[in-house]
């Protein structure tokens, strides 16, 4: 809050004259924008004060402000270099010092002790550069893309006990931030699954190609004929163990609760596409079995760590991405249809021009919308690429299929920004978009960076941008009905809340009742609070300002 006091006594009142209206909202989705009331009018002059400023100015305004979810979160990469070092010293585990990996001991040769990286400051340095793209050059023969993904194999071996240390570092500074829910995505053990699979093999004389489909509903009953349910109490049993420890750690059950415990988390289950088609459909299959019954779990009131969707990770212009894209999605086609109620997010569009052949960019985002099911699409990059990109954007405007954006992940990895990322395109056909961090830990920034990042690049209005926090909340996989009685339009609540002043402190009657029954909607409600709350705090700091208007 200090932050935030400081920011508005140094740049606010000196700016106020040169702003004296409050700015109208450019974004094309302005139309569906709630109301401008005066609590909220001040705010906009306080973050045209702070654009005014400059860059650190308005990093701290955007400190504070209510940014709702993070819904492209890798949980892996979302952890900073110096956790990792840390936790690999508890754990026993050496450095090569070659390579800048972990590896197992006994710390012989090159091979030197975890527990000592910190007391040789060259070695440490060198380590957070090679697990991050901090002071990464990219060269002839290495770019910021094989940076970028080469980082997960060198702090790879870490003990799974350290998960729910991460997740409270992920909710930890989300919290910071005043971010309310994140959706991290997780693989958790699927061995089993992966030894079913070559055992059953993937059919007659195929060879992985797209074109050779198999029986799906043949391999299925295989790979549930030999136990692949298994293995799905242990990968429910790998977030609720998370939820846990990270509860614990936070303090979330007494006095002394952190303020990291407000932030309400659901995992997502990561399938590791680089690999055979049986392995990746047998992940696949027990994802979506994963997910269904922790789903079920959780509308039986028993929440303790819970899966709400799917999606496919590792680099789409890998061989095997590239060449089992269109399988993949058959794949998902057949089980979104086996197990419909189970949500899907997609990466789907991470490619740029000239990291494939232009062939490789026509078509990935379509099948991910149109056979794959996605509710959301990772990255999206390349969807001007795709053959009638204009038609491909109605479409995802007419589906409401929200496209997660990383800024800065899409510039480190593909080299994209500015005017060439679609983000503007988006918006001007009315898809959904919001923000989201991708991986913070590896790209060593946070949400505020990714808001100021967008808000500067592209001229956002603070309107703007609580349509962007707004849209990732509507978007979310949470159950229940939305708040809002028109999707992705954030002017009129249902009628059950509408007699009601928008997040209110204490909602009742109908409204509550509603509230009560969706936790999607109430999740929404309390991003409405904080609105409330950060722009009363802004008016607070503002004195004089009624007299300027």
């Amino acid at each position: 809050m200090r932050r935030l006091v400081c920011f508005i006594a140094c740049f606010t009142l000196a700016a106020t004259a040169a702003y004296p209206q409050v700015p109208t909202a450019k974004s094309p989705d302005a139309k569906a924008a709630a109301p401008v009331g005066n609590q909220e009018a001040r705010a906009a002059r306080a973050y045209e004060a702070a654009v005014h400023a400059g860059p650190l100015a308005l990093y701290a305004f955007l400190a504070e402000f209510p940014k709702g979810a993070d819904l492209h979160v890798h949980l892996s990469g979302a952890v900073y270099a110096e956790s990792f070092i840390r936790a690999a010293g508890e754990d026993g585990l050496c450095v090569n010092t070659a390579t800048l990996s972990f590896v197992k001991a006994p710390c012989v040769g090159d091979l030197a002790p975890a527990v000592q990286v910190p007391a040789n400051q060259d070695l440490y340095d060198r380590l957070i550069n090679a697990f991050s793209m901090r002071s990464f050059v990219p060269t002839a023969g290495f770019s910021g893309h094989d940076q970028f993904f080469s980082t997960f194999a060198r702090f790879g071996g870490l003990n799974k006990s350290h998960t729910g240390e991460w997740v409270d570092e992920a909710a930890g500074r989300a919290a910071a931030q005043n971010q309310q829910y994140l959706e991290l995505m997780e693989t958790p053990p699927f061995s089993h699954a992966a030894q079913v699979a070559r055992q059953i093999g993937w059919g007659p004389g195929s060879a992985g190609r797209e074109f050779d489909t198999p029986d799906f509903v043949q391999i299925r009953q295989a790979l549930l004929d030999h136990g692949l349910r298994d293995e799905v109490a242990a990968d429910l049993d790998d977030v609720r163990s998370a939820e846990a420890r990270r509860r614990q750690m936070e303090h979330c059950d007494s006095p002394q609760a952190a303020l990291a415990c407000k932030v309400e988390v659901r995992y997502i289950y990561q399938i590791l596409r680089g690999f055979p088609p049986e392995q990746v459909f047998a992940q696949t299959l027990l994802g979506f079995e994963t997910v269904q019954q922790s789903m079920a779990s959780e509308t039986r009131g028993r929440y303790e760590g819970a899966f709400v969707g799917i999606n496919f990770v590792q680099p789409e212009d890998g061989f095997i991405s590239m060449r089992d894209y269109r399988l993949h999605m058959k794949m998902v086609e057949y089980l979104h249809s086996v197990y419909p109620k189970v949500h899907i997010a997609l990466h789907a569009g991470e490619l740029a021009p000239g990291l494939v052949p232009p062939e490789g960019l026509r078509f990935h985002i379509r099948e991910a919308l149109e056979r794959g099911h996605a509710e959301r699409i990772g990255h999206g990059v390349d969807v001007m690429y795709e053959d009638d990109g204009p038609a491909l954007l109605a479409e995802l405007a007419r589906k409401h299929v929200m496209v997660e954006i990383n800024l800065s992940s899409n510039e480190g990895i593909l080299g994209i920004k500015g005017g060439d990322h679609p983000f503007p395109i988006y918006r001007a056909a009315h898809v959904p978009v919001a923000l989201s961090t991708d991986d913070e830990g590896v790209s060593r920034i946070d949400i505020t960076h990714e808001y100021v990042r967008a808000a500067l690049d592209y001229h956002l209005t603070y309107q703007d941008l609580k349509q962007l926090a707004r849209t990732g909340m509507e978007h979310n996989f949470l159950p229940g009905d939305s708040l809002w009685a028109v999707q992705d339009g954030f002017a009129v609540s249902v009628a059950r809340c509408k007699a009601q002043p928008m997040g209110q402190e204490a909602p009742t009657g109908a409204c509550r009742e509603f509230l009560d029954g969706s936790e999607k909607a109430t999740a929404q409600w309390e991003l409405e609070r904080r609105f409330r709350a950060f722009e009363v705090r802004i008016g607070a700091s503002q004195p004089g300002l009624h007299a300027r208007k």
